[in-house]
C-alpha cells in the first residue's frame, strides 16, 4: 500500500487531479467560516447546542458545522441531494421523465438541469425557514439577528444561503470533472470528517476529567474499528445471480457461451432511508415550534426525543420501510429480465421472461431484508453503545456515529477505487497484493 501511494506521485495527471481536489475542498472549508450578513456569530455560538440534535443537527452534519455558525454555506449540499432524490423517485413514476432518461446523455443532461432548478427552489425555502428560526432565537439569544430582523434580513439570508449552495454544487462538479472521485460525495465526506476532531477532543477532555475510564476509551476504539469493518462488508456485500449466455457462431468466430453474474447489492438504497426516516420523525417537533399545545407538546418532548425508546423503534421501522420502498423503485426485475432475454441470457434452471422476473424479485426481497435490518442497526449503533456503556452521546453527528461512518467508508472506497484504476491503467500495482479495491458502484 505504501508503494501504491508512492506511485501516485509518479503519475503527473493523477497528481494534478489530487492536488486540484484538495484545493477545491480547502476553498469549501474556507466558505464554511464566512458569516452570513446580519447574524452575530458570537451570540449564535452561545446557543449552538440547540442545533446539536434532531433534524437541524442531522443537516448540520452534512454542512460540516456551517449551519450552527449560520455561515453562507449553512445549507451545505443538502438542497441538491434532496432535489436529486426527488427526481430519482419522479423518474420511476412520471412517464415523461422516464422517457427522457432513456434518451441517453442528452436526456440525462436535461434531468440534471431540472435538478439544479429544483435545488434553487429548495434552497430559497430552507433559507427562509432558517431565517425565521434565527429571528425566533434572537429573543432569548442576546440579539442573534443584528437589527431585529424583518423581511430585509429574510431575503438577504435566503439569497446568501441559496448562493452558497449553488457555489458548493459548482465546486462538486469541478471535482468530478477535473479532480478525483465524486465531487458531491467528497464534499459530504469532508464535512463529516471535519467534525470528528471535535468529538475526539471532547472525549479526551472527559477522560482527563475522570468522566471516562481508560477501559471505556479502549472499548470505544475497538467498537469503532469493528463498526468500520461491518460497514465495509455491508457496503460491498452482493448476492451474485449466475447468468448463462448461449454460443453464437459468426463466420469463423464463436461469441458468447461464457458465464457471468448479476450482482444484487445488499444495501441498494445506501444512506437515503436514514435521511428520509430522520426527516419524517422530526416533523412533529418542528411543528411544535410553530404551534404549541400543552399536553401534546409535553408528550412529544418525552416520547419523541432522539434518545427515547419510541423514537428509536419508529426510526428503525421507517429505515426498513424506506429500504424496501427505494429498492423497489430503483430495481425493476421485469426490465432486468427483459434485457437478459433480449441478449439471449438466462438464469440456469429458470425460464426466461416472467419466471426470471419472479425469481429476481424473490431473491432481491430476501436480500433487502438483510440489508434493511443491517442498516437500521448501523443507524442505531451510537444510541445502543452509549446506553450500554452509560456515557454521554459522544460523536453522534460528529463523525463517530453509525450514519457518519456509513457515508465516510462508502465515499472512501469509491475514491480509492478511482485512484487504483489510474494506477492499473499505467501498469502500476494497486493498493492490494491480491484482488482490487471494490467500490459501491
Amino acid at each position: 500500500m505504501i508503494g501504491a501511494f508512492r506511485n501516485v506521485a509518479k503519475i503527473p495527471e493523477l497528481r494534478k487531479r489530487i492536488l486540484f481536489t484538495l484545493l477545491i475542498l480547502a476553498v469549501y472549508r474556507l466558505g464554511t467560516h464566512i458569516p452570513t450578513p446580519g447574524v452575530d456569530p458570537r451570540a449564535l455560538a452561545e446557543l449552538a447546542g440547540q442545533a446539536s440534535g434532531g433534524l437541524l443537527g442531522f443537516y448540520d452534519l452534512f454542512a460540516g458545522g456551517a449551519l450552527r455558525r449560520a455561515t453562507i454555506f449553512a445549507l451545505g449540499i443538502m438542497p441538491y441531494i434532496s432535489a436529486s432524490i426527488i427526481f430519482q423517485l419522479l423518474v420511476a413514476v412520471v412517464p415523461a421523465l422516464e422517457k427522457l432518461q432513456k434518451e441517453g446523455e442528452e436526456g440525462r443532461r436535461k434531468i440534471t438541469q431540472y435538478t439544479r432548478y429544483a435545488t434553487v427552489g429548495l434552497g430559497l425555502v430552507q433559507g427562509f425557514g432558517i431565517s425565521v428560526w434565527l429571528e425566533g432565537m434572537g429573543g432569548e439569544g442576546a440579539g442573534i439577528v443584528i437589527g431585529g430582523g424583518g423581511w430585509s434580513f429574510r431575503l438577504l439570508t435566503m439569497i446568501s444561503f441559496t448562493a452558497g449552495t449553488i457555489v458548493i454544487m459548482w465546486l462538486g462538479e469541478q471535482i468530478s470533472e477535473r479532480g478525483i472521485g465524486n465531487g458531491i460525495s467528497l464534499i459530504i465526506f469532508v464535512s463529516i470528517v471535519s467534525r470528528a476532531p471535535t468529538a475526539l477532543v471532547d472525549m479526551w477532555r472527559l477522560f482527563r476529567a475522570g468522566n471516562l475510564s481508560l477501559f471505556t476509551v479502549l472499548l470505544l476504539a475497538v467498537l469503532v474499528f469493528a463498526i468500520v469493518a461491518a460497514i465495509v462488508v455491508l457496503t460491498q456485500a452482493t448476492r451474485r445471480i449466475p447468468i448463462q449466455y448461449p454460443r453464437q457462431v459468426k463466420g469463423r468466430r464463436v461469441y458468447g457461451g461464457q458465464k457471468s453474474y448479476l450482482p444484487l447489492r445488499v444495501n441498494t438504497a445506501g444512506v437515503i432511508p436514514i435521511i428520509f426516516a430522520a426527516s419524517i420523525l422530526m416533523l412533529p417537533m418542528l411543528l411544535l415550534k410553530v404551534v404549541s399545545s400543552g399536553t401534546l407538546e409535553t408528550w412529544l418532548s418525552n416520547n419523541m426525543a432522539p434518545q427515547s425508546f419510541l423514537y428509536n423503534v419508529l426510526y428503525a421501522a421507517f429505515i426498513i420501510f424506506f429500504c424496501f420502498f427505494y429498492t423497489a423503485i430503483m430495481f425493476n426485475p421485469i426490465d432486468v429480465a427483459d434485457n437478459m432475454k433480449k441478449y439471449g441470457g438466462f438464469v440456469p434452471g429458470i425460464r426466461p421472461g416472467k419466471p426470471t422476473a419472479g425469481y429476481l424479485d424473490f431473491v432481491m426481497t430476501r436480500v433487502t431484508v438483510v440489508g434493511a435490518i443491517s442498516l437500521a442497526l448501523v443507524a442505531l449503533l451510537p444510541v445502543l453503545i452509549t446506553s450500554a456503556l452509560d456515557i454521554q452521546t459522544i460523536g453522534i453527528g460528529g463523525g463517530l456515529g453509525g450514519t457518519s461512518m456509513l457515508i465516510v467508508v462508502g465515499v472512501g472506497l469509491d475514491t480509492t477505487k478511482q485512484i487504483e484504476t489510474h494506477l492499473l491503467m499505467r501498469h502500476y500495482d494497486g493498493f492490494m497484493k491480491k484482488g482490487r479495491v471494490k467500490s459501491r458502484r
